[in-house]
Order: structure tokens, then C-alpha cells, then sequence
């Protein structure tokens, strides 16, 4: 039976993990060498942990995840576009 309180803690530090990288990953755009990472991270961690008790901290930490890398992901995409569009 501690086997499975363990993995059920496990799985809750992830749910944990997933929140705070995805929140560190959204006021962080401008710096997309950071929020990139983290977002990723964050989704991976929310993604491991959706069946655990903290299955809300995952999902907030999926969601805020997936903004944070796509909002970096488009600012990217303008300045690239802006530089070439540019020239």
C-alpha cells in the first residue's frame, strides 16, 4: 500500500511542478529563451499528472503552458516576420 500514497505524492509533484513552470512561462514571453523551455516542461508535467489528485493544479498548469509557449512562439513569429517583411 505505500507504493501507491508514493506515486499518488509523485504525481501531485508534478501537478505542482506543471503550475509553476506555466506560470513562470507567460510573464516571460519577451524572454522566449526561458519561457519556451518551461512551457514545454510545464505541459509535460501537466500532462503526466491529469490522473492524479491534484488533477486541477495540472490542468491550470497545462493550460498556462500552452499560452506561455504560444504566445512566445507568435512574438517569434512577428519579429521574424516584421524583420523580413523589412528588407
Amino acid at each position: 500500500m505505500p507504493e501507491q500514497s508514493t506515486t499518488q505524492n509523485n504525481n501531485n509533484g508534478f501537478a505542482i511542478a506543471s503550475l509553476v513552470l506555466g506560470v513562470i512561462s507567460v510573464p516571460l514571453v519577451l524572454a522566449w529563451l526561458i519561457s519556451i523551455p518551461t512551457g514545454i516542461l510545464a505541459i509535460i508535467f501537466g500532462a503526466i499528472s491529469l490522473k492524479s489528485p491534484g488533477r486541477s493544479m495540472a490542468l491550470a498548469g497545462l493550460i498556462t503552458g500552452c499560452v506561455g509557449l504560444f504566445l512566445s512562439v507568435m512574438l517569434i513569429l512577428f519579429v521574424f516576420l516584421a524583420y523580413f517583411a523589412s528588407i
